[in-house]
């Protein structure tokens, strides 16, 4: 295994003489990258709760300290909370220290903007250029930089969250809700409290302890969440809510321990903004946006409101850059990734906390009920596995081919291919760090889903011969 390099940071395993991808002498090469790169004077730096956090903190401060850099260290905090962090503090940049829902030997530096938005390609790989050629200049000892600490954007997120406009506090409030969540052992167990209390909603927390030491597998799929699904079905609550170790993807569990599906996630929070927005203001524009690989259900909820929907790249900054470029009042991505500009440019668990719990409260419904007013598809994901030296692209312009003639079809070559038909479609992008095309496709059922995957499968399986 070797050291992950996008775009958006690097990202690799800690620990071991094999296993160690991820040692100090890369976090200082590319820390010292991107301070070259920002050309300022402040940058915030946060961390999720991992056994490696501390570690990798300590040489991240000291390698901005010796750039001649502010460093804001703001301690254990969420994804979205170090993105807001470089706004409130007029920073330069920011990094977080943090895997996301990898395992607990992972660990990464993901990079923002004066923003405090991940960093676009262009920007991404000049600091990648920079790592490479390794032509650093470190500040004078007159001129080192310091570390400052702020444990108080965990407070200031909640308060900026409870203070949006679609935010029915109140409404919340009064409905008295029982919820049950699992934090999987990170920042979520910090932070999810300090809301919930926020919004008098009486909780249970389940791996909330911020050891770092995961419970079970951090990425808030079904398979993973048995948990907290079998206490769902014990009674009790109205709610179960589950996010990743950074906390910028959100799941939900229904009042009787089935899933709502991660996929709707989006879907459900968007169908309360549409509806909530178009009460404000009659003659907004209701636009939305998420990606290929995400379920076609918002583009449904979008259009029922009146809205036009847009499809961008796979990837957070595609998103976003998509969201600006039409004035999308949400967007997001189908792993439980909402992102609603008037909050930041950022996926963020808590705002979709709060928008979720105010549609709930708005129209007095369960949420297995709520669930049963979107549209029902079923996402099949399936990979093919590739040798080192096949032409991914090649076969991707062979398929995009096949299928362009199909008066049936509408083909989407911006990220891969995507084969859009009547009632179901197909996406087909390649990996950037293994030889494997991943296969999305979406149907009414399951079983029609996987069919339609393995159709495309065997297409480009007869092309290699």
């Amino acid at each position: 295994m070797t050291l992950i390099k996008s775009i958006s940071g690097i990202r690799g395993t800690i620990g071991g003489r094999t296993g160690n991808t991820l040692n100090p002498l890369d976090i200082v090469k590319f820390t010292t990258a991107y301070a070259t790169f920002i050309k300022g004077s402040k940058i915030v730096v946060g961390r999720d709760g991992r056994i490696s956090g501390p570690m990798v903190r300590d040489v991240v401060c000291g390698t901005l300290v010796g750039m001649g850099y502010e460093v804001i260290d703001i301690g254990l905090a969420t994804t979205p909370t170090t993105e807001l962090a470089v706004r409130w503090h007029k920073a330069d940049g920011g990094i977080i220290i943090t895997a996301s829902h990898n395992p607990t030997q992972w660990n990464a530096l993901k990079l923002l903007n004066s923003e405090g938005e991940f960093l676009t390609a262009a920007d991404g790989a000049e600091v990648l250029r920079i790592a490479e050629a390794e032509d650093f200049d470190y500040a004078p000892v007159e001129k080192l930089g310091h570390v400052v600490k702020d444990d108080t954007m965990n407070q200031q997120h909640v308060e900026s969250v409870l203070s949006l406009r679609l935010a029915d506090v109140e409404a919340i409030r009064k409905r008295h809700f029982r919820v049950c969540a699992d934090t999987i052992n990170s920042v979520g167990g910090i932070i999810l409290p300090q809301l919930f209390q926020a919004l008098g909603v009486d909780y249970e927390i389940l791996n909330g302890e911020c050891t770092g030491q995961f419970a079970h597998n951090p990425e808030p799929l079904e398979k993973n969440l048995q948990g907290i699904m079998d206490k769902m079905r014990q009674g009790g609550f109205d709610l179960g809510v589950v996010v990743d170790p950074d906390v910028d993807r959100l799941a939900f569990i229904c009042e009787d321990g089935r899933m709502f599906g991660e996929e709707y996630t989006l879907v459900s929070v968007a169908d309360y903004v549409l509806g909530a927005q178009r009460a404000l203001d009659a003659t907004c524009s209701l636009n939305t946006v998420s990606n290929l690989s995400s379920t076609r259900a918002l583009r449904d909820v979008t259009e029922k409101h009146g809205g036009s929907y847009t499809a961008a790249a796979v990837g957070e900054v595609n998103v976003t850059t998509k969201m600006k470029e039409v004035g999308a009042i949400i967007g997001g991505e189908g792993n439980g990734g909402v992102i609603y500009p008037e909050s930041h440019y950022g996926r963020d668990a808590l705002v979709g906390i709060v928008l979720f719990l105010s549609s709930l409260a708005q129209k007095g419904c369960s949420v297995s009920e709520l669930r049963s007013t979107f549209p029902d598809y079923q996402i099949a994901k399936n990979r093919i596995d590739l040798t080192p030296d096949t032409d991914v692209d090649a076969i991707l312009v062979k398929v995009k081919e096949m299928f362009a003639q199909d008066p049936e079809a509408k083909v989407n070559d911006i990220d891969g291919v995507k084969i859009d038909f009547p009632t179901r479609w197909v996406h087909l992008r390649k990996s950037n760090t293994e030889p494997i095309i991943r296969v999305y496709s979406e149907a009414q059922t399951m079983e029609e889903a996987d069919e339609l995957g393995k159709r495309l499968m065997q297409v480009v399986y007869d092309m290699q011969g």
